[in-house]
């Protein structure tokens, strides 16, 4: 049974070993970071990481996902479907938005699939790799 809680320090070894692009220092230094902010959640099936996902309010003071990630042997299992849910349940603001680049076509399958829409685009972030921004209302405004 999949279980979905906020990530610990003991965590942050589990994720950088599944995380390809941590052996940049800045996505470590990022990892650390969300982990030491309470704000990064982690996936957990029989007792090992598979995926983890970053919630922030840093983007217009909105909710943001500023990471998801699964590990690549437990792709296409729902986990991503899990942790985007689990963030739209704890998320404080009612608009929630995320993003990916143009060439992520997974996530972009994924994020519609959960009901996010296009919210617009920002060039020059990745070189000929435009960044996607979608938007999803999670809560209704009194």
């Amino acid at each position: 049974m999949l279980e979905i809680r906020l990530a610990e320090t003991k965590d942050i070894a589990a994720i950088c070993s599944f995380d390809l692009l941590v052996e940049r220092e800045e996505r470590r230094t990022f990892v650390e970071n969300s982990v030491g902010s309470c704000s990064a959640y982690v996936a957990i099936l029989d007792s090992e990481v598979v995926g983890y996902t970053v919630l922030e309010y840093s983007f217009y003071s909105q909710g943001f996902i500023s990471m998801l990630y699964v590990h690549p042997g437990h792709r296409r299992k729902g986990f991503a479907s899990a942790l985007a849910r689990h963030v739209e349940s704890v998320c404080k603001t009612e608009k929630l938005f995320t993003s990916t680049n143009q060439s992520n076509l997974p996530m972009q399958a994924l994020v519609i699939k959960l009901g996010y829409i296009p919210s617009g685009v920002i060039d020059n972030l990745d070189k000929g790799d435009p960044e996607l921004v979608y938007f999803k209302r999670i809560k209704k405004s009194n």
